[in-house]
């Protein structure tokens, strides 16, 4: 159990990470649902939005998980620092590329979503910052 102190520590790591595990789970079930018709807008080929739809609703409860334990484990934290850092610097990477043949509005979008992506992984070490 967490004392007041450590609660009130942990309680911006915490929003972080309950806000990351809802924007991934949001955009995974968009992904997973909506595959047919963001192809034709994002670029990506439905098959592989709904496999991106699958990984973010896992790691989207994963996330959301770690938010909610009652102690906040930095090295689970880190290992989301991590992924969302891959993330964004692979996101970028696919449009430099040109791998996934986005449309305008697909790299768009792609750079966006890398944007927040590291915001979070920034606002999460900011928040672990906070626990020393």
């Amino acid at each position: 159990m967490s004392t007041p102190a450590t609660a009130d520590r942990t309680r911006f790591l915490r929003l972080v990470l309950a806000l990351d595990a809802a924007v991934t789970g949001v955009n995974g079930l968009a992904y997973l649902a909506g595959a047919g018709l963001l192809t034709d807008l994002l670029g990506p080929d439905a098959g592989l939005l709904r496999g991106l739809g699958i990984f973010l609703l896992g790691y989207g409860a994963a996330v959301g998980l770690l938010a909610a334990r009652g102690t906040v484990s930095r090295a689970a934290t880190m290992a989301v620092i991590g992924v969302n850092l891959a993330w964004a610097l692979g996101s970028v990477a696919a449009v430099l590329t040109g791998v996934l043949e986005f449309t305008t509005i697909g790299a768009v979008w792609a750079i966006a979503q890398a944007l927040v992506v590291a915001v979070f992984a920034e606002l999460q070490i900011t928040g672990l910052r906070r626990l020393r």
